[in-house]
């Protein structure tokens, strides 16, 4: 008989007590009408919850061998929790889940029929979102701005809910990226892509582990991952100041000398001068300062995390 293939859901859980046996049912009851074409495994990242989450884990692995559970020593945020589910996994396609089930299990037929019609990533676009308008404009907003920066082309709408092949996984193994930002990782790799628009529900349970400022982090992550233009634009600026600040003196030394004009010294103009190049200054040291924090760090050659215990880790089939 034919080997099935094994399908790795992958799900992040921090703090969520509430939601991981909500998950659990939704998900065994998808995947329980597909276990003639397929096998699967669950593997659960726990980032080191202090809600008694992990032994909610520690009782779904002991009563099912299909639950595979890796156990952080620390936080060590939500896009390494996701990239350590890829390295754990042993699908020949991966399926990433959040746990507040925002996002429906009920779609993974609809994956892995695209799956096996030969595409390697296949990511859901939110028609919709539970969120207010603020938040709606600002993501429009950063997909256009990153449309402009970025040299590669990122998917609006879409966030980690997502199949990847067992070659994107493969490819992800290469990397070595210590903030890694796995939406445009993914979306760089290349292969046969595609998405499948859906309503995002609103979370039931819980409250949310994303504050705003870690989304306006996770932003911009996303753009000094993609693109140096920030660099150039600091480099732009200064020539910009540097012409303005060379026409300056032209005209002066020209009306002073030819013309005989003595202007009287303009404390306002001067100071409004001084104290936009001082800013303008610290914006571009801010912007320096970022790109090399990462490579600082990216030299320290740290792991994506570090396991305190797993739960029914078996690397064999």
């Amino acid at each position: 008989m034919t080997e099935k293939p094994l399908i790795s859901i992958i799900v992040p859980v921090f703090n969520e007590v509430d939601n991981i046996v909500p998950l659990y049912d939704r998900v065994t009851s998808v995947i329980a009408g597909l276990t003639d074409a397929y096998d699967f495994e669950i593997v659960i990242t726990d980032n080191h919850s202090t809600d008694g989450s992990f032994q909610i884990l520690e009782n779904l692995a002991a009563g099912d061998l299909k639950v595979r559970v890796f156990r952080f020593s620390k936080n060590f945020g939500y896009q390494r929790s996701i990239l350590t589910g890829y390295m754990k996994s042993r699908g020949d396609a991966v399926i990433q889940l959040d746990c507040d089930l925002q996002d429906p299990p009920e779609m993974i037929p609809e994956f892995l029929a695209l799956f096996e019609k030969g595409h390697d990533v296949v990511y859901g676009i939110r028609r919709t979102r539970q969120e207010g308008p603020v938040i709606n404009a600002l993501r429009s907003a950063f997909y256009r701005l990153i449309d402009r920066l970025a040299e590669d082309q990122l998917p609006h709408h879409a966030g980690d809910f997502r199949l990847v092949s067992r070659r994107v996984v493969s490819a992800l193994e290469e990397t070595d990226d210590c903030q890694p930002y796995l939406r445009g990782m993914i979306a760089a790799i290349g292969f046969n892509q595609t998405g499948i628009p859906y309503d995002r529900a609103k979370r039931e349970r819980g409250e949310s582990k994303f504050s705003f400022a870690q989304l306006l982090s996770l932003a911009l992550d996303g753009i000094l991952y993609h693109s140096v233009v920030p660099l150039r634009v600091a480099i732009l600026a200064a020539l910009a100041m540097a012409t303005i600040t060379f026409i300056g003196i032209v005209i002066y030394f020209v009306g002073n000398l030819m013309y005989g004009q003595a202007w009287p010294a303009g404390f306002a103009t001067t100071t409004i001068l001084i104290l936009f190049s001082i800013t303008l200054n610290a914006l571009f040291l801010g912007i320096i300062g970022e790109y090399l924090g990462r490579i600082y760090q990216q030299v320290k050659k740290r792991p994506a995390s570090i396991i305190e215990k797993t739960l029914n880790d078996d690397s064999s089939r």
